[in-house]
């Protein structure tokens, strides 16, 4: 079966067609580093047989991670590199590959210090300065440099979901009149300041980078503008795109299924007054107020393979595919070169050698997505639609 054959992106060697997608875990240290518990997650996977590991979101800096995330992991500075080299080693022990995904929040965090590139109404963050542009792309480089010497097999920039990279990519948020706004050249220009940089730095090191082929929102990307991003970081140097959608802060373009008010109004600090007897009432009411586009399923399959007919680097799809017999039509009719997975890894990090084995034919995640609202204050662990007494 072509799904689960071997495939490179660049020089990674992929055990199959199936990658973890980065999700946030919530599972370091105060100082930002991987602990036990992180390691051992991805020890499951790794023994679950996935192809290979994109790690969750990088911090590059320590005012680059959100402040809901007090766990994220941070590659901001030499000391360090031990830490994740310990990650890796381990994994590379299982005979797995791993990615580290690097980010920057932007205006998507929710901090005083809060960042974008221009000021519009998406974000409560100022606009940067040139001054803050090139050291945001020094910074990037700097943490590529710290992940090819922690031993991880690439990197990729998390240039989706509204994140800083992202938003100077969208026409939508990005509303300079400089060489850093405008066009698609103009707009994606930091991401060929960082790649020429960090080449300087790592030499052939594989950088990849995940985008929103589309997004929901009026003005944002459209198809024809994801594939033109898709094209310049293809043109710059990038060694593979994985295509997803979407705005963090535009209801559940990201992820799709159901709203988890349920699990949000347990753990956000904000509603902490409401009585525990009302909360039931208000998650039902806030569901009519969050959009929730359709499809659930595969839903950033047409905006992948629209990309892939216009670049030849490989291209990884993400969203909303759980069922093997649509992971063996993407893989076998060339939709997608990859297909990563975020959800239906948390409930079963097992889940592609259960694939293998004729154990199983569609996950067993049933999106109710209380996950993505866990992980933002807990470690990221699967909650299968029920809120812990605990909460």
């Amino acid at each position: 079966m072509k799904l689960f054959s071997a495939n490179k992106i660049a020089n990674i060697a992929f055990k199959n067609h199936i990658i973890r997608s980065a999700t946030a875990e919530n599972m370091a240290d105060d100082f930002g580093r991987p602990n036990k518990e992180l390691i051992k997650k991805y020890e499951l996977l790794a023994k679950g047989n996935i192809g290979g590991i994109i790690t969750g979101n990088i911090a590059i800096t320590q005012s680059a991670k959100p402040m809901k995330e007090p766990h994220i992991l941070v590659l901001d500075s030499d000391d360090k590199i031990p830490y994740f080299q310990a990650l890796t080693q381990h994994i590379h022990s299982l005979n797995t590959p791993i990615i580290a995904q690097l980010t920057h929040c932007g205006g998507q965090g929710e901090r005083d210090d809060a960042i974008a590139p221009s000021k519009v109404s998406d974000y409560k963050a100022r606009e940067m300065s040139e001054e803050e542009i090139f050291q945001v792309i020094d910074d990037f480089a700097q943490a590529i440099l710290r992940a090819k010497k922690s031993g991880f097999d690439g990197v990729q920039l998390h240039c989706s979901h509204g994140f800083l990279l992202s938003a100077f990519f969208s026409p939508r948020t990005n509303k300079r009149k400089d060489q850093w706004g405008g066009d698609t050249i103009n707009r994606t220009r930091i991401a060929l300041h960082i790649i020429q940089k960090a080449r300087d730095l790592v030499g052939d090191f594989p950088i990849l980078a995940k985008i929103n082929g589309y997004e929901t929102l009026k003005g944002g990307i459209d198809l024809k503008e994801g594939v033109r991003v898709a094209k310049k970081l293809k043109e710059y140097g990038f060694d593979g795109i994985e295509v997803s959608n979407g705005m963090l802060k535009a209801g559940m373009a990201t992820v799709r299924g159901n709203v988890p008010s349920e699990i949000l109004l347990a753990l956000d600090p904000k509603f902490a007054k409401i009585p525990r007897f009302l909360k039931p009432f208000l998650a039902r009411v806030v569901k009519f107020f969050i959009p929730q586009p359709k499809p659930t399923q595969n839903f950033n399959l047409s905006s992948a393979k629209m990309i892939k007919d216009h670049i030849k680097i490989p291209v990884i799809v993400v969203g909303g595919i759980t069922d093997l017999k649509d992971m063996q039509e993407i893989i076998d009719n060339n939709m997608a070169d990859f297909i990563s997975l975020a959800r239906p890894l948390i409930i079963e990090p097992n889940f592609v050698k259960k694939l293998q084995e004729g154990r199983a034919e569609r996950s067993r995640c049933i999106q109710c997505n209380f996950c993505v609202i866990g992980s933002l204050y807990e470690p990221l662990k699967c909650y299968y639609g029920k809120i812990p007494k605990d909460l």
